[in-house]
């Protein structure tokens, strides 16, 4: 399981924040502070820093030069300072990203996966039925030939794949394409989408084994 170290000194935003990203499959542990961030994370077995500017001890920019001094993780981070002075001086530290608050939970959500990916040891996701996503190179092939797939499909297929083993609502889904595309999608065009890809991707489209539907609630990928 990926885990987070949230360093945050706001005990009602670690509260939800935690919350929230176990829900979506993270382990989190936080740290208010320079020193109990660094002792955390001197004690191994994260994957990834949400890290707040403004802290009771210290700023997160010292936060993150020492991070970035000592360890190969990403850095994100979660500030209420928007102006863009702020976010050059955190970039310039080696941060990853940058979400000002408030910011939306999905949002974040796709931002860390993003993070994962660039930091990952590799960007091909296998799937059943010999599909394989390449996060890299923006590609899927099944059995080792490239499956044609508009830019849409691609991030429909993708979110599938990142989040394999897990029930996806078609809220879910909808209000995720809209967090990374930006582009409108409703109910009925998601249904469009979803049984382009199944003619793509599966073997028997009208007995999907690749992308499955759960009755009344969404769909899963195994």
């Amino acid at each position: 399981m990926t885990r987070i170290l949230l360093v945050e000194d706001e005990p009602s935003i670690v509260g939800s924040l935690s919350e929230f990203l176990a829900s979506e499959g993270f382990s989190t542990d936080h740290a208010d502070g320079m020193k109990s961030a660094m002792e955390k994370l001197a004690a191994g077995g994260f994957h990834l820093v949400l890290l707040d500017v403004s802290l009771a001890e210290g700023n997160g920019f010292s936060v993150c030069s020492a991070i970035k001094g000592q360890y190969d993780i990403p850095v994100i981070f979660l500030t209420a300072s928007g102006d863009e002075a702020s976010i050059v001086a955190g970039l310039d530290l080696g941060a990853d990203d940058y979400v000002a608050k408030p910011f939306r939970p999905r949002e974040l959500v796709s931002r860390i996966r993003s993070a994962l990916r660039r930091y990952g040891s590799s960007s091909v996701i296998a799937l059943p039925g010999q599909v394989t996503v390449d996060a890299d190179r923006g590609a899927v092939t099944k059995a080792g030939a490239e499956v044609p797939l508009s830019a849409l499909e691609y991030r429909i297929l993708l979110l599938f794949a990142s989040n394999r083993g897990r029930l996806l609502t078609r809220e879910r889904l909808l209000e995720d394409i809209w967090d990374i595309a930006g582009d409108f999608v409703n109910d009925n065009t998601l249904t469009v989408y979803i049984k382009r890809i199944r003619e793509k991707i599966e073997d028997d489209p009208a007995h999907p084994e690749i992308i499955r539907t759960v009755r009344g609630l969404g769909y899963r990928v195994d």
